[in-house]
């Protein structure tokens, strides 16, 4: 049985045509942090183009579907951008009901919108099927309120990997706000980002917290300070996927946690 044969009454979904593409976040990972909609289009796609994020669990609910893998991994071979559109594009013209299925939302660091607007030039129809991003997720899942009244009035969700480089991000300006920073794709520049945030104002022991692979069996997690964050990945062995969050939320997690699971 489909889910889709349990849940269509509630939540309404619109008939997933032959050759359209449905671009659609599966969450940080476990199965039950799927929405009922995404939850309903896996069992609908006659093909499901997903990414490394997405877990075997989720993948389980694909009763029928072909599923083709094309996940990016830092520093591993990956299947170029440009080639995942082209697939995309190709299955839809061809009369397949098409899931694009990627980790966290599909407009949260997923490239979703250059997939979208590759699409529409090509006259294919898509919808958007939000996720649950990543960040939030994670944050909650470790206790960690990601806005706390009196503590912070705002949080960025910031990616890491070109720390350093002529584009990254002005990480000194973001220390001057004193809100809360969460960074995606950070584990290998943390240092320079630290840095960074230091020369910005942030204080070296402003807590930090390291959330890997959360809500999957492979969960991990550890707190560090700004000065320290860098050498405690790497004498944990931390390693992606994994977020990392800056600032005195980071503090709440220790008052929250107790029986709270």
């Amino acid at each position: 049985m489909h889910l889709n044969e349990n849940i269509e009454a509630v939540i309404e979904a619109p008939v997933f045509q032959p050759g359209h593409v449905w671009l659609a976040g599966a969450g940080p990972g476990h199965p039950r942090y799927l929405t009922l909609e995404v939850a309903d289009a896996i069992g609908r796609a006659d093909v499901i183009v997903h990414d490394a994020l997405v877990s075997e669990g989720v993948l389980s609910l694909a009763k029928t579907a072909d599923l083709i893998f094309v996940g990016k991994r830092g520093g591993k071979p990956s299947v170029a951008q440009d080639d995942i559109t082209t697939k995309l594009i190709e299955l839809a013209q061809a009369g397949k009901r098409v899931l694009r299925l990627k980790g966290g939302d599909p407009f949260v660091f997923g490239r979703g919108g250059e997939e979208a607007e590759a699409l529409a030039r090509e006259n294919i129809s898509f919808r958007i099927l939000p996720g649950m991003t990543s960040a939030l997720a994670a944050l909650a899942a470790a206790n960690i309120p990601a806005t706390m009244r009196g503590i912070s009035r705002a949080i960025t969700l910031a990616t890491g990997h070109a720390a350093g480089t002529p584009g990254d991000l002005d990480w000194k300006a973001l220390a001057k706000t004193g809100e809360p920073i969460v960074v995606y794709m950070g584990v290998s520049t943390i240092g320079t980002i630290a840095r960074l945030l230091m020369e910005g104002g942030l204080p070296s022991e402003t807590p930090v917290a390291v959330l890997m692979a959360a809500t999957t069996p492979e969960e991990r997690s550890m707190t560090a300070t700004l000065a320290t964050v860098e050498a405690e990945i790497e004498r944990q062995h931390f390693a992606a996927p994994a977020l990392i969050v800056i600032g005195r939320i980071v503090s709440m997690q220790t008052a929250l946690s107790g029986r709270n699971r």
